[in-house]
């Protein structure tokens, strides 16, 4: 009868989940569309007012290709998407259009330059410009975008800015003379860059990329990005939509935050205790089948890969506050700002994906109670090739931003786009082991999947959830070099926020109710109730919520209602999780020093807490389209990053690893000491990093944007005022924390677990003794 009980809610919150997913994604495809259809068209040529040819679509899509190839991305910023030390291209762009605009009518008006001009006469001609700067001259019967004689003119302003700036290199940047060069590819029969020169190519890339930015969409007051960046000479200023959704995004944020309180009070959807006395552990009983104990060197990877990724963030925040020198060493020409950001996006993917999957590893003969012949071959063989993975990537970036690869720099160098780093090689063989991954977990669990009767049971849910994550890596698939601009960041974001930030959390809701589960800290069926209540609204409001990624790309000015209204909708869910973490805090507080997965639940309540800090108050502030006009490409974006992805999916990551390494390392050479310094050391030195440097600058940078322009913003200047200046230098008491007693002591662990694993054995008995709370026995 208590079975039959349960299966009806679960019934229906299953239903409400599927139909919740139904009608997000309807929204992201159909919105998609629409985005296709609205994007900025992509002139066959622009002429002068002559009919002199001055660009074409070919010499467009080749400067793209050109920002790609060279790892731009991971330098500057185009649209205020990709990294901060370089300038936004758009912006900077607009801005030298927008000044020799001033200057050619300052001449032809006055006779004199237009910093001469008295005050009337200034506003007369800044009038004037922003007049022909919103005014939209593209003919879709012909193709043809017609610019001025000042607009050409402005081209070519843009074009030998660009000449100078990649000939000569910008030391104060970290920026390498000669990076662009011709021998870099052949000269004719070139792959996705067009023939010629490169610089040019990529000059007219970011001057179209000003004018769709400036060019009011026809029909409409306002330029295909919704007037972004902010540029009051160019006459871009933030929209009346802007505040509006602001406004409606915290009043449904409030009311939203109630009702899901109080849905989740009304119907008990909340995890239940599975206990009358706190459980008593026993792990010399635990079972240790030859696939999990081939884990050790799994965890050792991780940390080893999380020490390589944190030393690279040291060296970026170093380039920062000095250039191209490291304590006087010019490292530039060996290891440049752009191809030291891409690997650190990487490996930050490649350890927490590579802790994730060792859970899972770990899971499948746990759940079953017995291993799969082969199993452990397949365990080894899935390592090899994530190492292969791993290192040809890396190599492979480095070769394609380097220039040697050729013709090939797409598909084994550097793909171009933030996150999307490697080529397209090494993202169809991460697909390919990811897929391996959930192979040797389907052989593992078949038979406890089949005689699981609810197809939405908790082992299928891992199940699912680990489908899911190689499955939405496809969409990066999408994506080609002449992609437009923005629909390719349409599909980016769908990596970066529904793979990154929404499949990785569904994974971690799910092994974290699992975990919970295992131990006998609760009951299954609460369990499986209170994850489809989280996983709703989790999926319901983050898939559409991805929408704040859209709001300047050039998409249609509904996405800044989608994305604000769902993305402040997605603290709810965030919020929920830190209340469940004051239930794991009493977990390890009760277990005491006996409990032998403090270490594990430690980091379990770090993960509550950057959700709702990193990832929900960040997030949420960055994300209000008022605010996100001004800071958008701003430092306040990776204060955001470093607490999301760090704070939420790395914690979770090395709170799963100790889960393993805690079963699998011979008892008597396990350290809680090791874990405690480590989850101080990694607290400390995160929040120190956000608190020190990365808050401040990205408030002093929204500030100057509010003043001065975006482009100001961006502009190295900012970065060399003394108050910025010193913040960046202080970041390095933070890193240090982070890095020595934050990561080291893991590393340690790590290796000593690795040369004292358990030895293989049958399970000996009951390894966890507990007396069963009423509904539990039930």
């Amino acid at each position: 009868m208590a079975a039959r009980t349960g299966t009806a809610p679960n019934r229906l919150l299953k239903h409400v989940l599927l139909l919740t997913l139904l009608l997000a994604f309807t929204v992201m495809i159909g919105g998609g569309a629409w985005i296709f259809k609205s994007r900025a068209p992509i002139p066959d040529r622009i002429v002068g007012p002559d009919g002199t040819v001055l660009t074409t679509a070919e010499q467009i899509l080749g400067g793209q290709a050109v920002y790609q190839k060279y790892g731009l991305m991971d330098y500057g910023t185009v649209l205020g998407h990709g990294s901060y030390l370089g300038p936004d291209y758009t912006a900077e762009a607009l801005h030298i259009m927008t000044r020799s605009l001033q200057d050619h009518y300052a001449a032809a008006e006055y006779g004199t330059t237009y910093a001469e001009l008295d005050e009337a006469r200034r506003a007369a001609v800044s009038a004037l410009v922003k007049a022909e700067l919103k005014q939209n001259r593209y003919d879709e019967s012909t193709g043809t975008l017609t610019f001025s004689a000042a607009q050409a003119e402005a081209l070519e302003a843009v074009r030998e800015h660009y000449r100078a700036y990649f000939a000569d290199g910008d030391p104060l940047a970290a920026l390498p003379p000669g990076l662009i060069q011709e021998a870099h590819l052949p000269a004719t029969d070139r792959q996705w860059v067009a023939e010629g020169d490169q610089v040019a190519q990529i000059a007219d890339f970011f001057a179209w990329t000003a004018w769709l930015s400036a060019a009011n969409r026809p029909g409409e007051n306002y330029s295909y990005t919704n007037n972004w960046p902010y540029a009051p000479e160019s006459g871009n200023e933030a929209g009346y939509p802007a505040v509006f959704w602001s406004t409606v995004s915290v009043t449904l944020l409030i009311a939203g935050l109630a009702l899901i309180l109080w849905l989740q009070r009304r119907y008990q959807l909340e995890m239940e205790p599975a206990y009358r006395t706190f459980p008593r552990y026993d792990l010399s009983k635990l079972a240790v089948t030859p696939g999990q104990r081939r884990l050790g060197k799994y965890v050792l990877v991780v940390t080893l890969l999380f020490l390589v990724q944190s030393l690279l963030g040291g060296l970026l925040a170093h380039y920062y506050a000095e250039g191209s020198t490291f304590f006087g060493f010019d490292l530039t020409r060996l290891l440049p700002f752009n191809i030291a950001k891409g690997w650190h996006l990487q490996l930050a993917i490649f350890w927490i994906a590579t802790g994730w999957l060792t859970m899972g590893l770990y899971t499948a003969p746990a759940i079953a109670g017995e291993e799969p012949k082969g199993q452990p071959v397949l365990i080894d063989v899935l390592f090899w090739a994530l190492v292969a993975v791993v290192g040809g990537s890396l190599i492979g970036e480095w070769l394609g931003v380097k220039g040697y690869l050729g013709n090939n720099w797409w598909l084994l160098g550097h793909q171009g786009w933030e996150y999307l780093e490697l080529g397209r090689i090494w993202q169809i063989l991460l697909v390919a082991g990811l897929g391996l991954w959930v192979f040797i977990l389907w052989r593992g669990l078949r038979r406890p999947l089949d005689a699981e009767s609810d197809r939405g049971g908790l082992k299928h849910l891992l199940l699912y959830t680990s489908v899911a994550i190689p499955a939405f890596y496809v969409f990066a698939f999408f994506i080609q070099p002449d992609t437009h601009i923005t629909y390719a960041d349409y599909w980016r974001w769908w990596i970066i926020h529904l793979w990154v930030e929404g499949i990785f959390e569904v994974f971690a809701v799910v092994i974290i109710g699992y975990l919970m589960v295992s131990l006998k800290l609760v009951t299954e069926r609460s369990t499986v109730r209170a994850l489809y209540f989280q996983l709703t609204i989790l999926l319901g409001s983050g898939i559409i919520g991805t929408g704040h990624h859209y709001y300047w790309i050039g998409a249609p000015e509904m996405w800044i209602g989608l994305g604000a209204v769902f993305s402040a909708l997605e603290v709810v869910p965030l919020t929920l999780l830190m209340v469940e973490a004051w239930e794991q805090y009493k977990i390890a507080r009760e277990g005491g020093v006996d409990f032998p997965y403090r270490g594990t639940f430690w980091f379990l309540v770090a993960v509550a807490f950057w959700n709702l800090f990193g990832a929900g108050m960040l997030g949420f502030l960055i994300n209000l389209p008022i605010v996100n006009y001004f800071q958008h490409g701003s430092w306040l974006t990776p204060a955001h990053g470093h607490g999301a992805l760090m704070g939420v999916y790395g914690m979770l990551a090395i709170a799963l690893v100790l889960y393993v390494l805690r079963n699998i390392i011979k008892p008597e050479k396990w350290s809680d000491r090791a874990v405690a310094l480590s989850f101080w050391g990694l607290n400390i030195g995160l929040m120190g990093m956000l608190a020190v440097t990365l808050i401040p600058v990205g408030f002093l940078q929204l500030a100057e944007s509010f003043t001065n322009g975006f482009h100001a913003a961006r502009a190295i200047s900012f970065y060399r005022q003394p108050v910025v200046n010193t913040l960046m230098w202080l970041r390095a008491l933070p890193d240090t924390v982070f890095l020595v007693p934050g990561i080291l002591p893991l590393i340690w662990l790590a290796a000593r677990g690795l040369f004292n694993l358990r030895s293989v054995q049958p399970a000996t008995g009951d390894a966890v003794e507990v007396d069963l709370a009423t509904d539990a026995a039930d």
